[in-house]
């Protein structure tokens, strides 16, 4: 019983996991999804080539919002995009629409340049749908970007050509003065080869000699490691005798120090024997 309410009570607790998950998921899809913008259809004269779902829409050069479908309409010379662009943007009857492409990369975003605030804003047709503005017309808009920055191109080059001018004499008088001395710059070449060549041997030859020098002197320091120990050796056997003769000497000394004394005190107790001699002891 224990082991079912535990297992009972793990699935309760994954259950709710779960179910948590799935409301956290709900919950912000619908925050995302409640973000109110204003749909708008625009209206392109010609080719709209750059422009995505998901492009952005740009109110002054500030993002306002996005492409969210393009369509094609009734006249086969238009292209419809319908747009979401944020409540507080001041779409008027009078904004101007037009294409923005970046550079040569070919993606273009929606532009809206804002005109004059008394302009009425952009009403809703009277037979339905979306509020509608018309792009100014998009033919030939790829070319004018490209011919705008082949422009700034040119004249960037324009302004610089005494720059590039010098820049291009000093390559060639470069490029001569190599030439007239190709013959040195190639003895150069081989004199520096021979040099890294001779560098190399010597730097065999100075490895060999360090070797060399290693050897001998591993092998001194050998050699004065034997002496060491030789002469060692001989000052401990010299220690040793030296301390025994001493101490033999200092035995000996000992002895006839006690002789003496012992004479003298003899002396002391019978002065007669210097006269007599022998012993005046009476028995």
């Amino acid at each position: 019983m224990e082991d079912r309410a535990k297992y009972a009570l793990i699935g309760l607790f994954t259950f709710a996991v779960i179910t948590a998950a799935f409301g956290f998921i709900y919950w912000l899809h619908g925050a995302s999804g409640s973000k109110e913008t204003s749909p708008y259809l625009i209206v392109f004269e010609g080719s709209v080539s750059g422009l995505r779902v998901g492009g952005p829409v740009l109110f002054n050069g500030i993002r306002v919002g996005e492409v969210t479908e393009m369509r094609l309409t009734d006249k086969p010379s238009e292209v419809a995009a319908v747009v979401s662009i944020t409540p507080s943007t001041p779409i008027r009857a009078d904004t101007i629409v037009t294409l923005e492409y970046a550079g040569l990369t070919g993606i273009a975003s929606v532009s809206l340049k804002g005109a004059t605030a008394s302009s009425p804003a952009v009403a809703p047709p009277k037979s339905g749908g979306l509020p509608t503005l018309r792009a100014a017309s998009t033919a030939g808009d790829m070319g004018t970007a490209v011919r705008e920055t082949l422009a700034k191109a040119d004249a960037i080059i324009v302004e610089n050509q005494e720059s590039l001018r010098n820049t291009i004499k000093n390559l060639e008088t470069f490029t001569a003065a190599l030439a007239r001395n190709g013959d040195k710059i190639d003895k150069l070449v081989d004199n520096s080869s021979k040099l890294i060549e001779t560098g190399t041997e010597a730097m065999g030859s100075f490895t060999a000699l360090a070797v060399s020098l290693k050897k001998d002197t591993n092998q001194l320091a050998e050699s004065l490691d034997k002496r060491t120990a030789e002469v060692s050796e001989g000052i401990t056997k010299l220690t040793d005798t030296t301390t025994k003769q001493v101490t033999t000497v200092g035995n000996n000394l000992n002895r006839a120090i006690i002789n003496i004394d012992k004479s003298i005190t003899d002396l002391a107790k019978n002065p007669q024997r210097i006269i007599f001699g022998g012993s005046n002891d009476k028995k």
